[in-house]
């Protein structure tokens, strides 16, 4: 609780970075950036780090059954943060690639999940659940059924 209440205070930390220059050094570390200043690379990690570090908490302490699809946002934010760290200027334009595939993994399988829930908790048995996976409709009847 006091994190997160604290989270706005420690994404404007990036105030107290000096903002005329790209290196900056103290006696127990030396920030060197190629970024505009420090200030402006510290703001890009705390805009980062913030969001993934509530998520995070989010993930590991929510209780549902479908948690898991907290995962896409998390890397996305992670990969994202990689991109800080190795200074690419290209910042958000390659994670989607990294994330497709995880997408690809972890939607459906909460999907199925959600499924079966639904399946158990309506009384129906998985055999009509296959037959209705089976069926050919149109798009858009697709996207109604996922509504109901």
């Amino acid at each position: 609780m006091l994190f997160i209440a604290a989270t706005p205070f420690i994404f404007y930390t990036y105030k107290n970075f000096p903002s005329d220059t790209k290196v900056w050094e103290t006696s127990f570390f030396t920030i060197e950036t190629a970024y505009h200043s420090v200030n402006t690379y510290a703001w890009f990690v705390v805009s980062k780090v913030v969001p993934l570090s509530l998520l995070l908490l989010w993930f590991f302490t929510c209780k549902h059954w479908w948690h898991w699809i907290i995962l896409v946002p998390i890397a996305m934010y992670t990969f994202q943060l990689w991109g800080i760290f190795n200074e690419s200027q290209g910042l958000d334009e390659v994670e989607l690639y990294y994330l497709l595939p995880l997408m690809m993994i972890i939607v459906p399988g909460v999907y199925l999940v959600r499924a079966k829930l639904f399946a158990k908790a309506r009384g129906a048995d998985l055999k009509s659940f296959e037959e209705e996976l089976g069926t050919n409709r149109s798009l858009w009847g697709q996207i109604k059924d996922l509504f109901n």
